[in-house]
């Protein structure tokens, strides 16, 4: 986030280079600083013949060239954005000619997303000699309540722990996902607000009781009466409440748990490092530590892929979701 702030800031006090490659596992910084460059480095009136959107499936690396060489017309700089470059892959080291020798009254974007540019190459050298070279890491889920966290304190909100974990659990490391639902949040919510899971549930619609954050800590205290209650919810609710996503959810879970029980240093920090957690879900572990030992995590595991299976019809008659439940259920506890 930081890097890609400053990409921003640089821009905004005029330190604009002549070639911007961004690339990575990780779409919402490259679609944010492109999307930045292209509505604000032109004046609306100069767009109309300097500022050109190409995509990597409809042009080749001869095409964004000669676009890139062209003068401005009635402007300082033009603009030439390219979108979805990775379809480029195979010819993407022919733009190192240009590279070499860029236009510099022109900002080329290179918008290389799920990709790797590889250090060894040409291009790469003469990307970070002449240009900016951004490179959009995947977060860990670890990370991602942190994310969170950021992202509204810069707009002017806070959210409590649990409802920023209860974000994480439901929609994962999907920036550009979670971002989109936080601006729903912004457009109902005033300013200096804090994010509550009751906000979540009324806004977003997942509910604050029965989610799978819920489950997974009922069954590590082996709470029966909560975890049926929610199991219970999931089967009235099968839409909103997959069961392969539980499924994964849990098998998550319990690997983790396995590995907890193989680590020598069972000290807080220690295992929110090794398991790659937040140091808030380390209680859980422990918790579910002295429920399940070694052994029985390991049957556990194994009913899960099991379970796994037969929710998605393999070797087992078509069974309801509420019937997989119960049986995982059981299987578990």
């Amino acid at each position: 986030m930081d890097e890609a702030k400053q990409i921003v800031t640089d821009i905004k006090n005029g330190k604009i280079k002549p070639i911007y490659f961004l690339f990575g596992e990780e779409p919402y910084y490259i679609d944010g600083i492109a999307s930045y460059i292209e509505k604000k480095l032109l004046a609306e009136e100069e767009k109309g013949f300097n500022q050109m959107v190409l995509y990597g499936k409809d042009v080749t690396i001869d095409d964004i060239v000669a676009n890139a060489k062209r003068y401005p017309m009635m402007a300082e700089r033009q603009v030439v954005i390219v979108k979805e470059a990775q379809h480029l892959v195979r010819t993407i080291d022919d733009l190192t000619a240009y590279v070499d020798n860029p236009q510099m009254s022109t900002v080329l974007v290179v918008c290389y997303k799920y990709k790797k540019l590889d250090k060894r190459k040409k291009l790469y050298k003469s990307v970070q000699k002449a240009g900016v070279l951004f490179e959009s890491k995947k977060l860990y889920e670890n990370k991602v309540s942190d994310w969170i966290r950021k992202n509204l304190q810069n707009r002017g909100y806070s959210i409590s722990h649990k409802a920023a974990i209860l974000l994480t659990e439901y929609l994962g490391t999907d920036l550009s996902r979670i971002n989109n639902e936080l601006e729903k949040l912004q457009l109902v919510l005033p300013k200096q607000s804090e994010i509550t899971p009751a906000d979540i549930e009324a806004h977003i619609g997942i509910s604050k009781d029965y989610n799978n954050f819920e489950l997974k800590k009922a069954i590590g205290e082996r709470d029966v009466l909560k975890a049926t209650r929610i199991i219970n919810y999931f089967s009235q609710n099968p839409k909103d409440n997959p069961f392969v996503l539980t499924v994964t959810l849990l098998h998550s879970f319990f690997t983790q748990l396995l590995q907890y029980h193989g680590l020598n240093d069972h000290s807080p920090k220690s295992v929110a490092s090794a398991l790659r957690i937040n140091p808030y879900f380390v209680g859980e572990f422990q918790t579910a530590a002295r429920n399940y030992p070694m052994k029985k995590v390991s049957g556990v595991i194994s009913s899960l892929r099991e379970m796994d299976l037969k929710g998605k019809g393999v070797g087992a008659n078509v069974n309801s979701q509420a019937d997989l439940l119960k049986e995982l259920l059981v299987k578990i506890i």
